[in-house]
């Protein structure tokens, strides 16, 4: 097994910040080396806060001036293939952020490009590393439920994306930068993959955030079949403004499994019979993954130093695109799209 593993930070944002911390505090058979952005301001303040004595601009200039084994990249999505093709050519490890790409070719480039230099890919599905979806899909796999029939999955989140994020052009827009956790959710629990999505999108809050993006939606209802024959429906909500709301439900023909919940802590507070029982809710995404961004980034360490497959990969990655891709398509057209219309 290779001793610590040298870690090169690409981007110095809230996900950059998040799994800084995550690795500094948690994970000590790893060091983050090396941190690379753009914007100065940001990167010094990322790089003061976690001991990250190296700073760069670019990650050409990372890897000319720096030693490391792996690269953690979470960059906006247009970035990820450029900067996965340079790692990977360099014999670095990747950990590659959701979306995996903006297109299915992208997401085959990364492929073969990890392939061709037999460099390790682990995309950053953080809830296949959660302790209460990681029992689920065991209860699943031992059949406690049956068959799944239907699984449903929820990712309502506080604020409103930055503008990049909410453009076609740039992110496809909120399914993937919102619900790309729950496309690859979704086909893990079934264990199928997609065969046909209808897609529905209203805009409730951009005239009042002045959101003037094209084709910009805030709430979204995805409904999919899939090759086992089984249904799934994805929701999404951003913003919601009343917290951070992530939760699962598979029904199986013996029964239904519930994930995640509403309440932050089993904390009730009642001051007057008026105002009745309180309780905190979930607010941040950092907040109720926190240990599953510390454990995936831990597996990708151990993948590193063993030499492993990863949980969550390529091929992973370029599925939730193809739903992505699909459920785009489905609400622009206004019908349903079958996905062999996306994949080929």
């Amino acid at each position: 097994m290779k001793q610590q593993v040298r870690i090169c930070m690409i981007g110095a944002g809230r996900v950059g910040k998040n799994h800084s911390r995550a690795l500094s505090r948690h994970i000590a058979a790893a060091k983050i080396v090396a941190l690379v952005d753009p914007m100065a301001e940001v990167r010094n303040e990322t790089a003061k806060d976690f001991g990250i004595d190296q700073q760069y601009d670019t990650l050409e200039m990372a890897l000319e001036n720096a030693e490391f084994d792996a690269v953690i990249i979470t960059t906006p999505t247009p970035t990820h293939l450029p900067l996965t093709q340079l790692a990977a050519d360099h014999k670095k490890h990747v950990f590659l952020e959701k979306p995996m790409a903006l297109n299915l070719e992208e997401c085959d480039e990364i492929n073969k490009a990890v392939e061709k230099n037999k460099v390790i890919l682990q995309l950053g599905f953080m809830r296949r590393f959660d302790p209460e979806f990681v029992a689920a899909a065991q209860r699943i796999e031992a059949g406690e439920i049956g068959t799944p029939m239907m699984v449903k999955s929820n990712t309502h989140g506080p604020g409103l994306p930055p503008p990049w994020a909410r453009d076609l052009k740039t992110s496809n827009g909120m399914l993937a930068e919102v619900n790309s956790h729950d496309w690859d959710t979704v086909r893990w629990f079934m264990g199928s993959n997609y065969q046909r999505v209808y897609t529905e999108v209203a805009n409730f809050k951009g005239a009042a955030n002045n959101v003037e993006t094209p084709h910009f939606y805030d709430n979204v209802l995805v409904n999919i079949k899939f090759e086992s024959g089984g249904l799934g429906l994805i929701s999404g909500i951003c913003p919601c403004g009343y917290g951070y709301d992530a939760r699962v439900e598979i029904v199986g023909d013996k029964g239904i499994m519930q994930i995640g919940e509403l309440k932050g802590q089993s904390v009730v507070v009642c001051t007057n019979r008026d105002q009745g029982l309180i309780t905190p809710i979930q607010r941040t995404w950092p907040e109720r993954f926190a240990w599953a961004y510390i454990n995936e980034l831990e597996h990708f360490v151990t993948c590193v130093q063993t030499e492993s497959t990863p949980r969550a990969g390529g091929i992973d990655g370029r599925w939730a695109v193809a739903g992505v891709l699909a459920g785009t398509k489905s609400f622009l057209e206004e019908r349903p799209v079958l996905l062999k219309e996306i994949t080929g």
